[in-house]
């Protein structure tokens, strides 16, 4: 185990703090809603999704490919409603990390993919910035995980070493990366082992597991 206090700690949003954004259950939710061809709507987006995600397509131009590449009888903006209203948080989760770092002054940010717009929707919704220092999106640094660039700017912008961060993340190719570098890397099941598993960086909120 390391043996190194945890000064930084980066958070997967989609999955860890929040439902994911726009997935696969969302997609066919939609599809649903609105009456589409699910099939045909999931081919469109994989086709062009990673070019909105790493931010060199705007989510109207990303639904114009995917939706509205012919007449609808919905407007745009009651789609982009639609999507939005999917995100539901992780109460326990957003808990977990608030009082984390209000108990150790840790340095928080969120490590995550995802499209510009869909992104400052959840961080306003959910008032992620009221506990979150600053925010590696990929729509906003133009880098996507795996790419090891995005983690290796998240140590650079926190100005921490690998050692002393944290990751909290739920898909294991991502932590497997993470851990390549030298962070400190959890698999995100639940709200229960992840807290466990920060318990064991000596990341607790029991009073004997305080450390100090």
């Amino acid at each position: 185990m390391n043996n190194t206090p945890i000064t930084t700690l980066f958070l997967d949003l989609g999955g860890v703090l929040l439902s994911n954004g726009w997935d696969t259950a969302c997609r066919r939710k939609a599809a649903e809603a609105f009456n589409l061809d699910a099939r045909e709507m999931e081919e469109r987006h994989h086709l062009t999704f990673d070019t909105y995600e790493v931010g060199k397509l705007t989510l109207d131009g990303y639904l114009e490919r995917i939706v509205f590449y012919e007449s609808r009888p919905f407007t745009m903006q009651e789609f982009r409603q639609f999507m939005f209203a999917q995100s539901r948080p992780f109460p326990e989760m957003i808990e977990l990390v608030r009082k984390l770092k209000e108990r150790y002054r840790l340095k928080v940010a969120v490590l995550s993919n995802e499209g510009r717009e869909l992104q400052v929707h959840r961080i306003q919704a959910f008032g992620l910035a009221s506990f979150i220092d600053y925010f590696i999106v990929s729509s906003f640094v133009h880098l996507r995980k795996p790419d090891e660039d995005i983690f290796r700017l998240a140590l650079d912008v926190s100005q921490t070493p690998p050692s002393q961060c944290a990751y909290i993340e739920d898909r294991p190719m991502f932590v497997d990366v993470a851990r390549k570098l030298g962070i400190e890397a959890i698999c995100h099941r639940g709200y229960t082992t992840t807290k466990a598993a920060l318990a064991g960086l000596a990341l607790s909120l029991d009073p004997e597991g305080d450390g100090g």
